[in-house]
């Protein structure tokens, strides 16, 4: 019998600013401007027999909490990674935070709910 694998979810938001220097002089964008960003934290696995649990949520709630206040209120071109963050660039820069420690990471969403935009990252060799 094939174990079932089951996926995991955990959302969190937050305010910050940025700007898009690569766009011209005069664009909105290459002004200071904010958003408030929700980004939704997937994990993939299969349930241990004993515990019926994938992962426990205060694992992940943990992981995501540290990186929201890596964000929240910031200026994100002064982050290290994300000089131009784009939703891509913020999308592979929060992969990168969380898979440092949860190995079992499947995907990351990154949204500007007031401007229906959305990006998800799967991570290297997950494809698309």
């Amino acid at each position: 019998m094939i174990a079932p694998a089951v996926e995991l979810t955990f959302a969190f938001g937050f305010d910050a600013a940025h700007r898009f220097d690569a766009f011209p002089q005069g664009h909105p964008n290459r002004r200071l401007h904010g958003h408030s960003f929700q980004v939704e934290v997937a994990v993939r696995g299969t349930p241990d027999p004993h515990t019926g649990f994938a992962m426990e949520f205060s694992q992940l709630e943990s992981v995501c909490s540290a990186v929201r206040a890596l964000l929240d209120h910031q200026v994100l071109n002064e982050i290290d990674g994300l000089e131009q963050p784009s939703l891509e660039r913020l999308s592979i820069w929060i992969w990168e935070k969380v898979a440092a420690r949860i190995a079992q990471l499947a995907s990351v969403r990154v949204r500007r709910d007031s401007l229906g935009q959305s990006c998800i990252y799967r991570g290297p060799g997950a494809g698309l």
